[in-house]
């Protein structure tokens, strides 16, 4: 079979399949990751002619990826039950509300600041494991703290991890077998007078560029969906009521993020951004600076939908303590989160030691060359779980808070579990179908998918490149995977169209792989796990499509100026309809909202 539409539409299915489950027919990731499991199985033995070994061996290896996400979670739970049972999430609680009650401004400086600075040091879906769980403690539905979680994951994502996924993703990505640039690459490399780290630094420069345009509007959009979605009257205006408070906590962390990334490189903007961003909102908030006049809040609890809420709720149970606790030291196990990431990631004797001698390498699996390492104890699970021992002395837990944390963590591990299990070995199988592991000479699934949506597109290609990128990441859950997935390809399709900076192709590929962080399944399924929102992702996924929607058109439009420059060409159309659309969605929603007014939130469907 060489039909290349044909088995574009194959690969496809077993996509289409699990977003039809999951957010047509609202199935749990539960149930719907498991027939999507099959159908890619079917579709790789049958019309990818993988053998059934190395479809077996990617099996394997997305289950022991799976474990290590486990672990995360597992992590991120532990913790959210230790500071409830402390007492310390009831401190940080009242701190936030001496800031502002205002839940606008809360999960601006939680998920978009807070979480930007942990995107930075640990990357790979942590910030919304920490974000999602502290908004829940501070009286967030846990449908809404998983929002805010997931539509962060954008901006500061390319730079995650100290640059991972331009240093591994797109370092990697650009490189041939030998690991060494491209020939195509190193010719548009030596033409710029840099060698491979110079190159992608360079390519880094664009990405963090068309970061901080699109970027700009995310805390905006965040507030906007968060009210509208989940407010007691679904006022998306009380959204936009905040847009001068939004926009300035956007720049505050954008302006340090773009000059870093120009001035030091590709590894510490989503760090040094989030970092200062965070210093300089918290500081100004304190004393007033563009705080809302009108503080709004959820309705209270006895009127959320069901969907709103999930299985874990730390407020009721930090209500009923009466121990107080200095602010110091209830946020020290956050404290000692960041300074553990940092160090992990940071000092290089204590990486290698961690991603070295302490790795479980599990090598040719089956005889079939395909391999995981699992670095347990580099994992941000093993830093949420050393956080907690420091907490048990620092807070002075009694051993039957601490047996109890473990019991609830552990307890509620066993749902993200299955589907977890089943999602990320599907996602190894349509990676792994390449003409290393099938019989038909054929390239992988996703490299089809690229190729078919390229012959569509044409000269329109930029685009449509960050929908590529975002694919990546939605079948991968990470961008430095999409980035190695796909970059080398977007170069290429670079040249085809002429571009003269057929790197900006690549670096659209790269900030659609940050954008669809937003809705990659297994990150979803990880998120909602520490909140206890297990079967609600197909949800989620509906609210955090539209902002990634956005963030690829947005990108597309100005790639695509960039590239050919300015004039009246579909990139130039594209913003116009993108900006008209913001626009009028804005007036109709803010309309609909003062003609809305319903008695009971909870009987309405969420």
């Amino acid at each position: 079979m060489d039909n290349l539409g044909v088995l574009a539409l194959l690969a496809l299915v077993p996509i289409l399949v699990v977003g039809v489950l999951l957010l047509g027919l609202r199935w749990p990731a539960r149930t719907a990751m498991p027939v999507g499991l099959v159908v890619v199985v079917l579709v790789a033995l049958f019309a990818w002619r993988m053998s059934p070994v190395a479809v077996g061996a990617s099996i394997v290896q997305g289950l022991l990826i799976a474990v290590g996400l486990l672990w995360i979670i597992f992590g991120a739970l532990l913790m959210l039950e230790t500071l409830t049972k402390s007492g310390a999430l009831q401190t940080i609680r009242a701190g936030f509300t001496t800031i502002s009650p205002d839940r606008r401004v809360q999960v601006i400086i939680v998920a978009w600041l807070f979480g930007s600075f942990i995107e930075g040091a640990a990357g790979f879906g942590t910030p919304a494991a920490v974000v999602a769980p502290l908004l829940l403690a501070l009286g967030f539905p846990a449908a809404a703290a998983v929002m805010a979680g997931l539509i962060i994951q954008s901006t500061p994502v390319s730079f995650g991890a100290v640059g991972t996924p331009m240093l591994t993703g797109l370092g990697t990505g650009l490189a041939d077998t030998s690991g060494a640039l491209a020939p195509e690459v190193q010719a548009r490399a030596d033409a710029l007078g840099l060698d491979h780290l110079g190159f992608v630094a360079h390519t880094a420069t664009q990405v963090a560029t068309l970061h901080a345009i699109v970027g700009t509007l995310v805390p905006l959009i965040l507030v906007t969906l968060m009210c509208g979605f989940y407010g007691e009257k679904r006022s998306f205006r009380a959204g936009l009521a905040v847009a001068p408070f939004a926009l300035y906590a956007a720049l505050a962390m954008i302006v340090p993020y773009v000059a870093v990334a120009y001035l030091l490189g590709p590894e510490f903007p989503s760090l040094l951004g989030g970092f200062v961003g965070l210093v300089v909102v918290m500081f100004t908030s304190s004393r007033g600076f563009l705080m809302p006049k009108d503080v709004w809040d959820f309705p209270p609890r006895e009127r959320w939908s069901d969907r709103w809420m999930g299985t874990v709720d730390p407020t009721q149970e930090a209500a009923s303590l009466t121990r107080t606790m200095s602010m110091t030291r209830a946020w020290a196990p956050y404290l000692v989160v960041a300074a553990l990431l940092l160090l992990t990631r940071n000092v290089p004797a204590i990486k290698a030691f961690l991603t070295g001698p302490a790795v479980l390498e599990v090598p040719d699996i089956f005889g079939t060359g395909i391999s995981q390492n699992m670095d347990l104890l580099y994992s941000p699970g093993a830093i949420f779980l050393l956080a907690c021992l420091v907490t048990y002395v620092l807070h002075g837990m009694t051993r039957t808070q601490i047996a109890a944390s473990w019991r609830v963590a552990g307890g509620q591990l066993g749902g993200a579990a299955f589907a977890l299990l089943c999602a990320v070995p599907l996602v190894r199988i349509f990676i792994n179908s390449g003409p290393d592991f099938n019989a038909a000479g054929l390239d992988s699934m996703p490299i089809t998918l690229a190729e078919a949506a390229a012959n569509l597109a044409g000269q329109g290609w930029p685009i449509v490149s960050p929908f590529i990128g975002a694919l990546g990441a939605f079948v991968a859950g990470s961008n430095t995977v999409s980035n190695m997935m796909f970059a080398l390809f977007q170069f290429n399709t670079g040249l085809g169209i002429g571009a003269a900076s057929p790197e900006t192709v690549a670096a659209l590929q790269a900030v659609g792989g940050a954008a669809g962080n937003m809705v990659a399944v297994h990150n979803v399924v990880a998120a909602a796990a520490t909140v206890g929102l297990l079967g609600r992702e197909g949800d989620l996924i509906r609210r955090t499509i539209l902002p990634m929607t956005y963030y690829c058109l947005a990108a597309g439009g100005i790639g695509y100026l960039w590239i050919f420059g300015l004039g009246f060409n579909p990139g130039l159309v594209v913003l116009i309809v993108l900006a008209a659309a913001l626009v009028v969605t804005g007036v109709r929603l803010s309309r609909l909202s003062d003609r809305y007014n319903p008695e009971v939130v909870g009987a309405v469907r969420s």
